[in-house]
């Protein structure tokens, strides 16, 4: 039997991974149809249907997954020895691809990211805005940065910021006009900018103050899915927002924005660095954590 190429078996895990012809071929840089026929050739030299295809889907069979299972450690080391062997240069290598929200790699990069460019240049970074809450298993990720409470139970999490609180927003132009806000009660008189997330579910506002707390499905016009839209839109007196502090920070210095309710904030216990605990880290991965651990973010 002949052995399958390296290229080959990289081929199979993606799409194992990613369980798409064309979100593969796009992370290898292939065409579908050219991944297609090296799948095929694969399963020829192998003499065993690895995929189930359907016109929507693609899954793996009992004898894909046996497969993808003892393949999947191999690559882990074939990096492992890849970053070990760069490593042995005058410089780290590799490259890192790193999935967050808007706010959370801009503070990132603000931070971090450019000390540790400058301190390892043989190092790649693929920075993906992302407000989806995405597998990074799935989409090939080497780590994620998320709030806290939105991290996987199964992941590893370093801490990247202190608590991040939520704040309810508005422009004083609006709040000139608007009804009394003195309390979260008050909000069902108001027009709020609602937030839709990416379940489909509309986001409870939540609210606590000493032993009180609150969650309500406050009344309004306009829904966005995006906080940095949401800033904007509060900011232009388009009525109330509910935001982390790192989307309004900005426009509250600049007083385009006002914090109200400010007794009844609620805080996440902040952003977090966080990847699988069963993976291999690479050389790469190993010097970057240790950036983020040195440059603690406030």
């Amino acid at each position: 039997m002949k052995r399958p190429s390296w290229n080959e078996l990289q081929i199979f895990l993606t799409l194992a991974e990613q369980k798409n012809f064309r979100r593969a071929a796009d992370l290898l840089g292939m065409k579908p149809s050219s991944l297609s026929h090296a799948l095929k050739s694969l399963e020829a030299q192998l003499q065993v249907t690895l995929f189930n295809r359907t016109t929507r889907s693609v899954a793996l069979t009992e004898a894909g997954k046996a497969f993808y299972r003892r393949v999947l450690p191999l690559q882990q080391e074939m990096d492992d020895v890849l970053s070990s062997v760069t490593a042995m240069g005058s410089e780290q290598g590799g490259t890192l691809r790193i999935n967050g929200s808007d706010a959370a790699l801009a503070l990132l990069m603000e931070k971090v990211l450019f000390d540790f460019m400058a301190r390892y240049p043989g190092i790649e970074l693929d920075l993906v805005v992302d407000n989806r809450l995405s597998d990074i298993v799935a989409e090939g990720f080497d780590a994620g940065i998320r709030l806290y409470e939105d991290i996987p139970q199964d992941m590893v999490a370093v801490r990247l910021s202190g608590p991040v609180r939520f704040l309810t927003v508005a422009s004083p132009a609006y709040l000139e006009q608007a009804p009394p806000l003195s309390t979260p009660q008050q909000l069902m008189q108001h027009r709020c900018i609602r937030q839709r997330l990416p379940s489909g579910k509309r986001y409870a506002w939540e609210y606590a103050r000493g032993d009180e707390a609150l969650s309500l499905a406050v009344p309004g016009r306009l829904m966005l899915n995006n906080s940095v839209l949401m800033a904007q839109a509060a900011s232009r007196g388009q009525g109330v927002a509910y935001l982390p502090e790192l989307y309004a920070r900005d426009y509250l210095a600049a007083g385009t924005l006002i914090q109200v309710l400010d007794d009844w904030s609620v805080a996440s216990q902040g952003l977090f660095l966080y990847f699988p605990h069963n993976r291999h880290l690479s050389q790469a991965m190993q010097v970057f954590l240790e950036s983020v651990r040195a440059q603690r973010l406030a």
